[in-house]
Order: C-alpha cells, then structure tokens, then sequence
C-alpha cells in the first residue's frame, strides 16, 4: 500500500497531486519512506485545514518536491545520485539486470520462433561474446561516469570499442560451420543468472567499487571534484577545470587542506553544479545521448537493408525500434529549437 492510499484527501485533483508527489519524491530525490509519509501528512493537515487545493497552496507537484526535498533531505543524500536519483552503484546493478533480462527475452523468443535447439559456431559464438562483453563494458563506462571516473570510463570505453571493431572482424573471418548444438534455455537460465546476480549484489558494494579513496590527497579530492561536475552534473570540461583550480587557489593560499576546506567532495560538486544552468545542462547531454543512440542504431540496420528480409518478424522488430528512436531524437531536437528560439524572442531582462 502506498503513503497517497493512507491519506483521504478531500478530492481527486488533491490526490492525484500527492500521487506524483511521491513518485517524484522516491525516483528523483531518493526520500526514504518515512520522510516522503511525513511530507504527504503535513500537505493533507494544510489542505483540510484551509479548504484550499493542494495545487493551490504548494504550486506544480514535480517543482513542490523538488523544492521540499531540497528543504528536508540532507546534503549529503541528495550529492549522491544523479539526475535519475540513482548512485553510481545503483546504476551499475540495474544496468546489468536489464542487460540479464534483455537476453532472457530474446532467447525466450528465440526458443518459440526456431525450436528448443540452436546450433553454435565459431563465428556466432565470438559474435555473441563481443555483444555480451560490449554491453557489459558499456554499463560500466556509464556507472563509472557518473561516478567521476572520467579516466576509468574513457578506459573501459576504449576497449568497448576495440571488443567491438576485433570481435566483429573476427566473426566475420572465422567459419560459420556448426560445432555443436545446445538447448536455447541455456541462453535464456544465462540471462536470469545475470539478472539475477545483479540483483543480489548489494549496491553499496557496488558504489564502493567506484569511489576512489581521497583521504590525506587534496590533488585526488580536487580530481574528483572535478570529475563529478563533469560526469555526474554534465559541466563542460573546461568550466569544471575552472572551479577546481579556483579551489586549489584557495587552499594555496589557506594551506588547509580540502576535506577541511571545502566539506565532502560530492557535496562540493553539488553545490557548484547547482543553479538555472543545470537544466540546460542535462537537457543537453540526453539531447546528444538520444541522438548518438538514434545514429548508432541506424547505421545498424543499415547493414540489415543491404539483405533484407521482410518476411521476418526481427526485420520489422528492428525496423520500428529503428523508427521510434529516429523519431525520439526528431522530436528532441525539434522541441530544443522551438525552446532556443523562445528565449531569444524574450526580453533582456527575463533572459538574465
């Protein structure tokens, strides 16, 4: 049962603005329960005490919790995670558990198109090894990004790409005649054991994997720093640059050191990546993701048109994942225009 379910609130209008409340509250802010029940309890006394909306007396929902989680929830919690409310374990493990159940959905079809037995060759079996590696590397790059391991994600990034580009060429050198034959299930047990194991892997092992240890180093910290402003907050690298060398000024000067100085490094990131640019920021950098997703995709099915074969139900299956996400990126860059060009038909004075 959910906090809004306890509640009664005097209409529909009021209740579904405590809904989206406290969803924003759990998947954006990451509130504990009993913190997000509390917050609900004090906008229901205050709606049927005054008689008035909840609309009325605290504003949109989504801008309401932001601005209560804000308020009530401590710096430290809220440095943590990221855009999507999620620290960079949280997404490592996540990452990996959709990864497990993608390929338990698609051997499960597999199974239902082609028969229980599928036949495995020295061509497929590296085909399948560079896509399971890849995927797997990729989640890494985005979980260690977000944790402001800008070097480690250009790391794992390279040999994702060099898993890609060798284990394509080699698929396409090596024979395509059959070496055995297995039970697709198997496929399909590996996927949940996947899913599985990411599951049980407890998140804040997770997200001890990928912080870096800074104690006794201000170098490290200011590293770190500016490595969180880049990958968790989406600051241009060179105005992040300019942050930590106006903080490794300070501490010249001071010659204190920074934990001192400055307080945890991810709450310092926060605070310096805080303000009516931050939006634009991460619009920006879904902007290029959503496009570079749409182009990498496109260029997959590319290679599918030069064979096509319409008859099979993966063609359209592609065909419209293809479309959709043409059509994502479209609309995307559409609404980014039409917002560039409101604000520079605004007045002066509203765009400062």
């Amino acid at each position: 049962m959910t906090t809004t379910e306890n509640l009664n609130w005097p209409c529909e209008d009021d209740e579904k603005w405590a809904a989206v409340v406290e969803l924003r509250l759990i998947l954006d802010q990451q509130a504990p329960a009993d913190l997000v029940h509390q917050i609900l309890a004090e906008a229901h006394d205050a709606v049927t005490e005054t008689g008035g909306t909840a609309r009325d007396l605290f504003g949109p929902p989504a801008e309401y919790a932001r601005s209560v989680a804000g308020e009530r929830i401590g710096e430290e919690c809220r440095a943590r995670v990221d855009t999507r409310g999620m620290t960079p374990g949280e997404r490592l493990t996540s990452s990996l558990a959709t990864l497990g159940a993608v390929g338990l959905l698609v051997a499960v079809l597999q199974w239902i198109r082609d028969g229980l037995w599928a036949q495995a060759s020295w061509s497929s079996i590296t085909g399948f090894a560079t896509v399971v590696l890849a995927a797997v590397l990729a989640a890494v790059v985005f979980a260690a990004w977000g944790a402001g391991r800008i070097v480690g994600a250009r790391v794992f990034g390279t040999v994702a790409v060099i898993t890609v580009v060798v284990g394509a060429a080699a698929a396409d050198v090596l024979s395509g005649e059959p070496l055995f034959s297995f039970p697709v299930p198997l496929l399909a047990a590996a996927g949940g054991a996947l899913t599985g194991a990411a599951v049980l892997l407890p998140d804040t092992t997770a997200d001890r994997w990928l912080t870096p240890r800074l104690q006794g180093s201000d170098e490290r910290w200011l590293s770190h720093v500016e490595g969180l402003l880049r990958g968790r907050h989406a600051m241009p690298a060179v105005e992040a640059r300019a942050h930590v060398q106006e903080a490794r000024h300070h501490l010249a000067a001071s010659g204190g050191s920074a934990e001192n100085a400055f307080g945890p490094a991810e709450v310092y990131a926060m605070r310096l990546a805080e303000g009516p640019r931050r939006e634009q920021r991460l619009a920006r950098r879904k902007l290029y993701g959503v496009t570079a997703l749409a182009l990498l995709l496109g260029l997959l099915f590319a290679d599918k048109l030069r064979d096509p074969d319409p008859s099979s139900l993966w063609f359209w299956f592609y065909a419209a994942v293809v479309a959709y996400w043409v059509w994502y990126a479209a609309r995307m860059w559409s609404r980014s225009s039409s917002a560039g060009d409101r604000k520079d038909r605004a007045p002066a004075s509203d765009r400062t």
